[in-house]
């Protein structure tokens, strides 16, 4: 069974679907208009044969019509229709049916190598026939124009009767077969398309997410370390404000300058964050075209940054944050909350990249600020060590002095949540856990390499 081109093309898009092999309902009407008009030819040359060779005529139209008719099945089965026609050739029949039967093989999917040899086949069986009739007619009229003029004819003639509807068959379907390529190349494009945007726009849902949790990090860093530091002056100034009012002015002071420094950090945090979400990406329809899908594609893929956390463009403004040359500072302000606190720098001190700088600054300050939090009173000692390619850090404090209890200062407990987060999105090691003398001790390495600033 062989399906021919025609078949494949009839699935044409919003063609209504015919019966049976038909794939459209004009192909159907077609293919019945030939067939009728190919059973006519048939009965009236099978009429004609029938009389030449002394039978009757009834049995040349009954043998015609269905021979003829047989042209409706030339999708179905294309080898058969010619096969049909070669085999009748001899009673001259079936002009119609050889010619279309022809040029439905040559367009079908049917191997080449079968398509040559079935046309081969036909033209021998009409040259034969044409050779035999026009050497019977020109000697019935007593003329012998000589073998090679009845030869060139009949080769003249089959040729003219078979390869037109050959090669026309074999261009069609060539063609046809280019186009349903095309066709495919074109859809697969366009689901790939509608792949790349719906994986754009989770690449972008995921940065979001990415960044508001890298905000709030910010923001639980600055709000629990500066706001840890102002209890614990407040503390203080409330125990010396009758005794020492010069203590008390002091640590007042140092309160209201902790407080505009945590507003300062605040509001460069929200306005970076207002910055960065004024852009939004439009979510394409699903019926829209290639061209639209690859532009939400790209707009997508733009804004999310290599690191794929950062929105193109604001990775610049993310990292004028705090670095390692503000350790001393932090420290200091520890010290002047009252914690003994000792700060230790190894090797040869270098920058690195903004992003490398803030993490382990972070890493210390949220390490004081559990001190501050849960040990108070206690010592802690700050080691920073540059190493080849990375930076080691360590904050690590003694048990609280006389047993003292818990300042009470709220804890959400996403604290060593966030360091560990913040280094290990660098590629860094993160280990944090109690001492053997009853201490905490937090330790980071965050490599250096990649984002070192000249």
């Amino acid at each position: 069974m062989t399906t021919t081109g025609a078949i494949a093309e009839g699935g044409a898009r919003g063609a209504p679907e015919g019966p049976w092999w038909w794939a459209r309902r004009r192909s159907l009407v077609l293919d019945v208009v030939l067939g009728l008009l190919s059973a006519l030819e048939c009965a009236a040359e099978g009429v004609g044969f029938a009389h030449q060779v002394g039978a009757p005529g009834v049995l040349g139209l009954v043998l015609g019509v269905p021979i003829g008719a047989s042209l409706v099945l030339r999708r179905r089965w294309p080898i058969a229709v010619v096969l049909i026609s070669i085999a009748i050739s001899p009673a001259e029949m079936g002009l119609l049916l050889g010619i279309v039967g022809l040029y439905t093989l040559a367009a079908s999917d049917v191997p080449r190598r079968l398509t040559v040899v079935l046309a081969g086949a036909s033209v021998v069986g009409t040259f034969v026939v044409v050779f035999v009739r026009f050497d019977q007619d020109l000697a019935d009229d007593g003329y012998r124009p000589g073998t090679w003029l009845v030869t060139f004819f009949a080769v003249l003639m089959s040729l003219g009767v078979s390869a037109p509807p050959v090669l026309t068959g074999l261009y069609v379907g060539a063609r046809r077969r280019l186009v349903e390529s095309l066709r495919e190349r074109a859809d697969g494009l366009e689901r790939e398309l509608s792949l790349l945007a719906d994986r754009a726009e989770e690449r972008a849902v995921w940065a979001r997410n990415e960044e508001r949790t890298r905000i709030a990090r910010e923001m639980h860093d600055v709000v629990a370390h500066r706001v840890s530091l102002m209890v614990v002056h407040a503390a203080a100034l409330q125990a010396v404000a009758l005794k020492d009012p010069e203590k008390a002015s002091k640590n007042a002071g140092l309160v209201g300058d902790m407080g505009r420094q945590a507003l300062t950090e605040l509001r460069e945090m929200l306005g970076v964050l207002r910055t960065s979400s004024g852009e939004s990406l439009v979510v394409p329809a699903a019926d829209a075209g290639p061209q639209r899908l690859a532009e939400v594609a790209a707009a997508a893929s733009a804004r999310v940054s290599v690191a794929g956390v950062v929105p193109a463009g604001d990775e610049g403004r993310l990292g004028d944050g705090p670095c390692l040359d503000g350790l001393e500072d932090l420290v200091g302000q520890s010290r002047a909350a009252g914690m003994v606190v000792e700060l230790c720098v190894e090797g040869e001190e270098r920058s690195y990249g903004p992003r490398v700088e803030r993490t382990a600054y972070r890493v210390v300050q949220e390490a004081l600020t559990n001190v501050h939090k849960h040990a108070p009173g206690a010592k802690a000692i700050v080691r920073l060590a540059h190493r080849e390619g990375e930076v080691a850090l360590q904050v690590e404090n003694g048990p609280s002095e006389g047993g003292a209890a818990d300042a009470g200062l709220p804890s959400g407990g996403n604290g060593l949540v966030g360091m560990r987060e913040r280094v290990s999105a660098l590629g860094g090691v993160f280990v944090s856990g109690a001492t053997d003398a009853g201490g905490f001790r937090v330790s980071a390495v965050i490599p250096g390499g990649g984002g070192v600033r000249a």
